[in-house]
């Protein structure tokens, strides 16, 4: 599921956001203050950012301008609500990061449609039904893997940690991050079990001589090979 982070004090437009986005399937998280959404995003990188220019502790305006400074989060994809209309404002939040614009009061059904068209161009990974790396096929559709052609039974949760490496061959998740981005961030889980579910996925995914796609990165966390991820087209 995508994730969308919703950083916006107006609680009924909150709601409102939340209600149709969760019913499209994405995962979303909300925050009424710049100042804890500039915490939250150092802790977990959502797959996009909807963002209200004016708000309690940071403005809005300012907490795009530092999401663009961080290496983690300088491609973000970002769209920006805002009572502001004139064509100035709009051209400074573009020009401060902004990906997109959308002016209050606006359209719920139009800003899904922007949203959806925004991960289609800056992550297709996300919103495509169909994940491929190397010889391994995960359909979001049917929660069905295969590899070399041949059914892979996954329990649940190996399913979800698969889907969340599959997404970003290359890059390196801590024990945390995998937590938040498998587990959530309301569930209480001991690290140590992130390394008992990547074991389970590894023996279900490993047979005979296949080589193994998950990279432990030693004293930092795991990794879709992004090499392995090239073999196979």
């Amino acid at each position: 599921m995508p994730k969308v982070l919703i950083v916006e004090d107006e609680e009924p437009l909150t709601l409102l956001l939340r209600y149709n986005l969760e019913a499209e399937g994405y995962d979303v998280d909300v925050c009424m203050r710049g100042d804890e959404a500039e915490i939250r995003l150092r802790e977990s990188v959502p797959d996009l950012l909807v963002l209200d220019w004016m708000l309690p502790g940071l403005s809005g305006i300012e907490l795009c301008r530092r999401v663009r400074n961080w290496p983690q989060t300088e491609k973000l994809p970002i769209i920006m609500l805002t009572a502001r209309g004139e064509e100035t404002e709009r051209i400074r939040g573009l020009s401060t990061g902004a990906d997109d614009y959308v002016v209050k009061p606006f359209s719920v059904p139009e800003l899904m449609a922007r949203i959806g068209a925004i991960l289609r161009r800056s992550k297709p990974a996300v919103v495509s039904s169909m994940l491929t790396a190397g010889d391994i096929e995960l359909d979001r559709t049917t929660h069905r893997v295969r590899r070399m052609g041949r059914e892979i039974h996954l329990g649940p949760t190996e399913f979800r940690l698969l889907e969340f490496l599959m997404q970003s061959p290359g890059r390196v998740f801590s024990r945390e991050q995998l937590l938040d981005g498998v587990w959530g961030h309301d569930v209480y889980v001991d690290e140590r079990t992130v390394d008992v579910h990547i074991g389970r996925l590894r023996k279900a995914i490993n047979r005979g001589k296949a080589r193994d796609p998950i990279r432990t990165v030693r004293g930092a966390g795991y990794a879709f090979n992004d090499q392995f991820a090239d073999l196979v087209k």
